[in-house]
């Protein structure tokens, strides 16, 4: 009972920062699980499986406030499912120890996304005009799609800041789009690892937690979409994934403690300067 209570603070926890920023239940969903000490796996698995109900309860909690653009919605969640299912298929058959490796560097690679995104808020390809089309949306789609699924997460930092930064969708409509989609790459995800798993155990105690936490934060969240000063909250989120990442690599390789906590510092010191960047940039727009 005390463990399922664990993950259902960390499921709430996860949509929370899902639900408002776009982005992130799964990466720190499975930045946690993999930090507990489950392999990559079986953590991408267990996350997808709880975010069928997280993302369902997302999806139609935005859908509600009138946060779903319905045509992007379905250029970017059919390509979003398909790369999801050649994903899982992939993580199931990487060995345990090189799973755990590929996981925490693209989980890694997903924070520096969130940091610079978030923390230095640049700009280097002017938007679109008009609406996003499909030679747009596919792409993006099955790339986020696949990178969601071998990695843990990756749908929202790979679709939402790309939106938001070549397009000139509304960001409320930005970030419900992206949650409502989602629900199709992880039933696809899901697909996946029933498909590739063969004899690898999902532990329900963990999905059901983050399921509990995550349906019951979704409403909240999907209020406060687009409402927060998100910049900040972004980049220390970043940061968190960074440092928890880079020990469990640096670990893995046997780095020097010295060095280890070294780079801590430096990842926490850089972080906290960027969000008080972040937050000083938001209090000059408003």
């Amino acid at each position: 009972m005390f463990s399922i209570l664990i993950f259902a603070i960390a499921g709430a926890i996860a949509q929370f920062v899902d639900g408002t920023l776009g982005m992130a239940f799964g990466i720190t969903s499975s930045t946690l699980l993999i930090a507990l000490g489950a392999t990559p796996v079986a953590a991408s698995a267990a996350v997808h499986f709880a975010e069928i109900g997280t993302t369902l309860a997302s999806g139609t909690s935005h859908w509600r406030e009138g946060n779903v653009d319905k045509r992007i919605l379905i250029r970017l969640a059919i390509p979003g499912g398909i790369g999801a299912f050649l994903g899982a298929t992939l993580l199931s058959s990487i060995s345990l120890s090189n799973g755990r490796v590929y996981m925490s560097t693209l989980l890694l690679v997903l924070g520096l996304i969130l940091l610079i995104r978030f923390g230095v808020g640049f700009t280097i390809i002017p938007p679109i005009t008009g609406r996003p089309r499909s030679k747009m949306l596919v792409p993006l789609g099955s790339i986020a799609g696949f990178i969601d699924a071998s990695g843990g997460g990756g749908w929202g930092p790979v679709t939402t800041p790309t939106l938001l930064t070549l397009t000139k969708t509304q960001p409320r409509r930005v970030i419900g789009t992206v949650s409502a989609s989602e629900f199709v790459v992880a039933v696809s995800a899901s697909a996946g690892f029933i498909f590739g798993m063969s004899n690898q155990n999902i532990d329900f105690k963990v999905v059901g937690g983050l399921l509990l936490g995550g349906v019951l934060m979704a409403p909240i969240a999907a209020k406060l979409a687009g409402k927060l000063p998100h910049a900040p909250f972004g980049a220390l989120i970043g940061g968190a994934v960074l440092v928890i990442n880079a020990r469990i690599m640096m670990i893995y390789f046997e780095v020097a403690e010295v060095i280890r906590f070294t780079t801590y510092f430096s990842i926490i010191l850089i972080t906290l300067i960027l969000a008080f960047l972040a937050w000083r940039r938001g209090k000059k727009t408003t």
